[in-house]
């Protein structure tokens, strides 16, 4: 069960739940209010509202509005990066690796909760903690697609990561674009002509101490 189905499960006010089992009712109530509103505009009323608790309760788990972002942050910063290395590790075919990956940053951005605007559309970026996290896990994600290439083709650490930073933002750039457009092209058709630009790129490269694909 997501934060946000927590969120609705937990709805009435009064409810006792388990500190652990709150903390994600709280953190589902902020993600619907930030996505919807922004970090700015939102308010720990509205937060508090839309949990069905009182302020009070709501400041017990987070004490100010921007732990409560960090939190959440932190939480899909987490939830990208899992995605990311579960698809480089789902195969060992390269181009399939190519295509698992693209695909987890589109199912990433379409997931129904929009969690994906904290990370990468965020109007807290001037705010050091929120920038830090918001790079680390851009960096970690590249780390980890460099991590094959290099040891797929050779190339040094450094020429690895170039070029996995820029798979990685290709992927998330694409993907937010197919959503914000309500491209009419099918998320598997827009993964597919992706992959299929990115590895005319990437299969330039021959394996290293090996052949074929």
């Amino acid at each position: 069960m997501t934060a946000i189905e927590q969120t609705e499960a937990a709805r009435p006010r009064g409810t006792r739940l388990p500190r652990r089992a709150r903390r994600n009712q709280l953190l589902g109530a902020a993600q619907q209010v930030f996505v919807a509103q922004g970090y700015h505009a939102a308010a720990m009323d509205d937060i508090a509202e839309r949990a069905g608790v009182s302020k009070p309760v709501l400041y017990q788990h987070f004490p100010g509005k921007l732990e409560l972002y960090l939190a959440l942050l932190d939480q899909h910063c987490e939830s990208l990066l899992h995605a990311v290395r579960t698809a480089l590790a789902s195969t060992t075919d390269n181009k399939q690796r190519v295509a698992a990956t693209m695909d987890a940053y589109f199912a990433y951005v379409q997931d129904e909760g929009g969690a994906f605007r904290l990370v990468f559309e965020s109007d807290l970026t001037n705010e050091p903690a929120v920038r830090e996290r918001v790079e680390r896990v851009s960096l970690q994600c590249a780390e980890a697609i460099s991590d094959v290439i290099a040891e797929d083709t050779g190339l040094s650490k450094d020429e690895s990561m170039l070029l996995a930073v820029g798979l990685g933002g290709v992927s998330q750039v694409v993907a937010r674009h197919w959503l914000a457009s309500d491209s009419p092209v099918p998320r598997d058709k827009a993964v597919q002509l992706l992959t299929s630009l990115a590895w005319r790129g990437i299969a330039g490269f021959p394996l290293h101490g090996a052949e074929g694909h």
